[in-house]
């Protein structure tokens, strides 16, 4: 008789490995911050991506010729708003290049502390000469009150927005724009713009930028974040998805917004 032994087998059920995160590499469309924390470079760490940051617009101050056109005098002036470094570096930039002396009792009116302590560079710093608010223009009201400029000089880009403006015709207080800076396009022709999963993008000077440079791009696959209503009204213009937005309820900032879309597309790539 013959004896027929059966083979056990052990079932061993296949455990499936979570797939890794497909994003790989992101593109911040601006310059990268000289501040040790930078947020973007902890987000890199924590979900193994890579960052590159490459500014998609430069600003150049307009030429001595353009200035002329504008028939601005800045002797003509007695007080100057400064809205940024920007601003300031062109405003006094200008004034070397025309050869234009900037009167000693000129008031300068700035909207930040830090923009205000940035003119010892150009100047020496004088509390009765230099005034500063916390972001807001409405703050420097009670010093325009106070001092009565006969006529104040705004520095503005190309593009700028009407809230300054509007605020010192509402006040009745004189004054005249000068463009001395624009908004251009960065050269972009060595950068292998389709390489990345996902490209950030915070004016909409920048999404121009990316049509300039490359004229035929497609987004496909990629996803594209915006900061800011101009911003998102740039990118679906443009005829591109907006795939994250900040700020948000859920994302104050870009770096918020991002880290919760890739924890999102982190735990889609685990299921």
């Amino acid at each position: 008789m013959i004896t027929i032994r059966k083979k056990s087998f052990n079932f061993v059920p296949q455990i499936k490995k979570p797939r890794a995160l497909k994003i790989k590499k992101i593109l911040v469309s601006q310059p990268q911050t000289t501040n040790s924390k930078d947020k973007y470079e902890s987000l890199a760490q924590k979900y193994g991506v890579e960052i590159v940051y490459r500014p998609f617009i430069q600003v150049e101050r307009v030429s001595t010729k353009e200035f002329r056109k504008q028939k601005i005098n800045f002797s003509d002036f007695d007080a100057v708003i400064l809205t940024s470094r920007t601003a300031a570096d062109h405003f006094f930039g200008m004034a070397e290049a025309t050869r234009t002396s900037i009167s000693p009792d000129m008031r300068y009116y700035c909207l930040s502390e830090s923009i205000a302590y940035y003119l010892t560079k150009y100047i020496t710093y004088r509390k009765r000469k230099i005034f500063y608010a916390n972001g807001k223009i409405q703050e420097l009201l009670p010093y325009f009150k106070k001092h009565n400029n006969k006529r104040v000089l705004v520095p503005v880009s190309t593009i700028h927005k009407k809230e300054i403006p509007n605020f010192l015709k509402k006040n009745n207080i004189p004054f005249e724009k000068v463009v001395l800076y624009k908004t251009v396009a960065s050269d972009l022709s060595d950068l292998p713009i389709n390489e990345f999963d996902i490209i950030l993008f915070f004016s909409p000077s920048g999404i121009k930028s990316l049509q300039k440079n490359f004229p035929d791009y497609k987004q496909g696959d990629t996803y594209i974040g915006g900061f800011g209503p101009t911003v998102k009204k740039a990118i679906k213009n443009a005829g591109f998805r907006l795939d994250i937005a900040a700020p948000s309820q859920q994302a104050k900032s870009m770096v918020e917004a991002l880290d919760q879309f890739l924890k999102s597309k982190m735990k889609e790539a685990k299921a």
